[in-house]
């Protein structure tokens, strides 16, 4: 693997709906068993895979249509101290919660908009995109400075030297394509495509994706739900299914199934 160079993960910095916690570990197995010189995220969400890997090519690339995470993400990398400073003072209040969500983020300076968007992701419920404020009475708040210092640094180390894209999926994969190059997508599941913002992923985008990924010349991997149209629509490349468990729901835990798709067949290890 003369391509790779070890380095040290990092925790995703706030919770992240769909953030991949449970199938993180098999899916880093399966990127680290490939060689390459790229590697690139179209949905890189809250980090949940890119930052938890233990081995980076030459090149890294973070993308999400989400501008708000790109900011985030760039002020993490290039301003982690004056983001320090501007949280310094926040406190866990349903009231600043409901504050902040109603500031429209374009009002605001970067760091102030990197510093509303994670203080926002930290106390959402279930790590939904504008989601409702989330207390849960036997475990301390999740946004404390002094265990969030932390996970930021580390972040802001493990993000050295990535390039950060706000592009369309289709468009970040016809840009990054090579021979050498690695996709993992992470879309948003079959039924759940306004989970992360009304019109930004529309159904008819799966067959799409589908033909596209079909004719690249790198490699990838994705993760989805398991259901027959995706079971369909993905039918000429490797299926793995994972049985789990999804636990946002207040409810407890429900039995789910998620398939790993790839257009090649799998050499699982690490390196």
């Amino acid at each position: 693997m003369t391509t790779m160079t070890k380095v040290r993960p990092a925790a995703p910095v706030a919770p992240w709906l769909g953030g991949k916690k449970a199938l993180s570990a098999r899916i880093i197995a399966r990127i680290e068993a490939v060689d390459h010189a790229t590697y690139a995220e179209p949905f890189v969400g809250m980090g949940g895979v890119f930052l938890r890997r233990s081995w980076k090519p030459q090149c890294e690339v973070a993308n999400d249509f989400n501008g708000e995470i790109t900011n985030l993400f760039r002020i993490l990398q290039q301003h982690l101290p004056q983001l320090m400073e501007v949280m310094r003072y926040q406190i866990a209040s349903r009231r600043e919660f409901e504050r902040l969500r109603k500031t429209d983020p374009a009002t605001l300076t970067d760091l102030q908009r990197a510093a509303r968007f994670l203080y926002l992701q930290r106390q959402a419920f279930g790590g939904k995109l504008g989601g409702v404020f989330g207390v849960a009475t036997d475990r301390p708040s999740r946004f404390s400075l002094s265990r969030l210092e932390p996970i930021l640094e580390a972040a802001h180390e493990r993000l050295e030297s990535v390039i950060f894209e706000n592009l369309d999926w289709s468009d970040l994969i016809r840009r990054y394509d090579g021979s050498k190059t690695l996709f993992y997508l992470d879309p948003p599941y079959w039924g759940g495509e306004s989970d992360y913002g009304k019109g930004l992923f529309e159904r008819s985008a799966f067959q799409a994706m589908a033909e596209q990924l079909g004719a690249i010349r790198g490699k990838f991997i994705l993760s989805i739900n398991d259901c027959p149209e995706i079971r369909e629509l993905f039918a000429g490349f490797e299926f793995e299914q994972v049985r789990l468990k999804y636990t946002v729901a207040a409810g407890g835990a429900t039995d789910a199934a998620e398939l790993i798709i790839s257009n090649f067949e799998p050499r699982i290890g690490l390196i």
